[in-house]
């Protein structure tokens, strides 16, 4: 609906309300309609879901077409995101926001900093995304409102090709509302538990969910050991929960996202129910370290598997986990994917220990020869050590070829006596296009970081305290923070608008007319940053 429909239906309204609604002006009505396009997370949900699903379509079509996002702990920090997108971009388009239940649980749980064990509150994750879509409709709210204080302005001076054009602009807004991928970790508990854990992150906002086949009360980082995984059947069910839960909210198109750990996972918590050779149960039981047992020699305390005839004994541990056989890793990745997608997920997530582009094709091409149309969402982990796996693999590629690599040390090639060589110069290329490579070769529809805003407001933090608390002084926040503020445009350096202070200032117009006491008058001390 176009700016002056929205005023006409606002007119109407008032108008048909009689003589007491006469002090309601219909076109500041229309604004606040306007500035709040979505009334409900679910609303968003639903907005969102469509435009992954013709992402995934675009992808489909051409590699090329890959998506991305960054992991965001706060909401500011997704604003801020998503901000500097269109600034620079001038489209939110391809781009995403993901939410990490690893940062929840460092970063927003109640109990303080917590590792990545699914401990944190379950319902911190839905405040979360609540929170996140809070910031973003307000970053709508605050550039439609310069854009009507501009067409007031162009009003004001009899322009009327301005006025016209900023209509034009505000019937054609691109909102700050992007899809956001939201970590499920493992359930949280069992099926039920699952299910009405998504519904409200569905009810937040959330259009995909992202959920892993770990064992909920064991479960661990990604990228940490010690990972126990359950079998196929028991993930099954939760993809399905996902499922119900998509469908009972009316999000129809819902995404769930399928992540396997089982490449690093050696563990297992319980042998899979089977009923007969060959089936899920059967397949997930055959990756067991197992050996055959004399029925003579059985001790005590022994659990026991037949298979073909043979009665074997799978290794269990002190910690009454059973242990996978070595080298299975891969293979159960890739039945892990394939009976995901057969059983209701849109889109894989592969765990992987290191950032290598064949690794991940040599899976993902075995998966597509049952399932062509399989697509990854790929953490970008900093959990890698990019730097070091990247020359390594540029070391190791010179070596096979035959090229003298005499030069360097492969186990210190982190080192900064490494810098600017030729072999660190094809490296950060290789990192450079990595997701570009991964996208075309290794079926990679989304890449995200997973943690990188918990960096970065790390090391910049760091970088203010040893200036300002040094020698520089007041100049170390001028110089290195204020001063790049204004002259990259970063919308916050006017800290009380980016809070929403011309916002309100404009709602107390609408409701108290000349009367408002509004905060951006000329002794704002925002006005500084005027000329900047």
């Amino acid at each position: 609906m176009t700016y002056q429909n929205t005023i006409t239906r606002m007119r109407e309204i008032v108008n048909a309300n009689g003589p007491s609604w006469a002090a309601i002006d219909p076109e500041s009505a229309a604004r606040m309609v306007i500035q709040n396009r979505f009334a409900t997370g679910l609303d968003i949900a639903k907005y969102t879901a469509k435009i992954m699903r013709a992402d995934m379509a675009a992808y489909d079509a051409d590699s090329a077409q890959y998506t991305q996002s960054l992991g965001c702990w706060h909401g500011f920090i997704a604003q801020q995101k998503v901000i500097a997108i269109k600034k620079h971009f001038g489209t939110t388009k391809q781009r995403y926001l993901y939410l990490s239940g690893w940062m929840v649980a460092a970063l927003r749980s109640e109990f303080g900093p917590l590792p990545d064990q699914s401990m944190h509150e379950k319902t911190s994750v839905p405040a979360l995304i609540e929170e996140l879509y809070t910031f973003l409709k307000q970053a709508d709210a605050r550039e439609l409102g310069m854009m009507f204080r501009a067409l007031d302005a162009a009003r004001k001076a009899g322009d009327a090709v301005e006025a016209k054009r900023i209509e034009n602009a505000i019937d054609n807004y691109e909102t700050h509302v992007v899809p956001i991928i939201a970590d499920i970790d493992a359930g949280f508990g069992n099926a039920e538990a699952t299910y009405l854990l998504a519904k409200k992150m569905i009810e937040a906002g959330a259009c995909a969910l992202q959920i892993e086949n770990q064992v909920s009360d064991e479960k661990q980082c990604g990228h940490q050991d010690g990972k126990v995984t359950v079998p196929h059947e028991d993930f099954l069910q939760k993809i399905r929960a996902c499922r119900h839960a998509f469908l009972e909210m009316g999000v129809e198109d819902g995404i769930i996202v399928a992540r396997t750990d089982s490449l690093g996972a050696g563990l297992t918590k319980q042998i899979a129910f089977s009923k007969e050779p060959g089936d899920l149960g059967d397949q997930y039981n055959s990756f067991l370290d197992a050996e055959e047992v004399d029925p003579a020699n059985i001790t005590n305390g022994q659990v026991f598997i037949s298979r073909d005839g043979k009665l074997l004994a799978p290794k269990r541990l002190p910690s009454n986990l059973f242990q996978f056989r070595a080298g299975t890793g891969e293979d159960r990745v890739v039945l892990d994917c394939i009976t995901s997608l057969q059983n209701g997920a849109d889109l894989l997530w592969i765990e992987t220990e290191k950032p290598h582009v064949e690794q991940i094709a040599g899976m993902v091409d075995r998966i597509r020869e049952v399932v062509p149309n399989a697509k990854l969402v790929y953490n970008n982990s900093p959990s890698f050590n990019w730097t070091l796996n990247f020359r390594q693999q540029v070391f190791d590629a010179w070596e096979a070829a035959g090229k003298d690599v005499s030069a360097y040390d492969r186990a210190k090639l982190m080192s900064v006596d490494y810098d600017s060589t030729e072999l660190s110069n094809e490296a950060d290329e290789k990192i450079r296009t990595f997701q570009r490579d991964a996208a075309a070769r290794a079926g990679i529809f989304h890449h995200l970081i997973t943690l990188p805003t918990y960096h970065t407001a790390a090391l910049s933090t760091d970088n203010l305290a040893r200036e300002y608390f040094g020698e520089a002084g007041m100049l170390g926040y001028v110089k290195n923070v204020q001063r790049e503020e204004i002259r990259q445009g970063i919308a916050c350096v006017k800290h009380q608008n980016m809070s929403g202070s011309d916002i309100g200032d404009d709602h107390k117009e609408y409701f108290a007319g000349e009367a408002a006491l509004k905060a951006g008058g000329a002794h704002n001390t925002m006005n500084q940053f005027e000329a900047a």
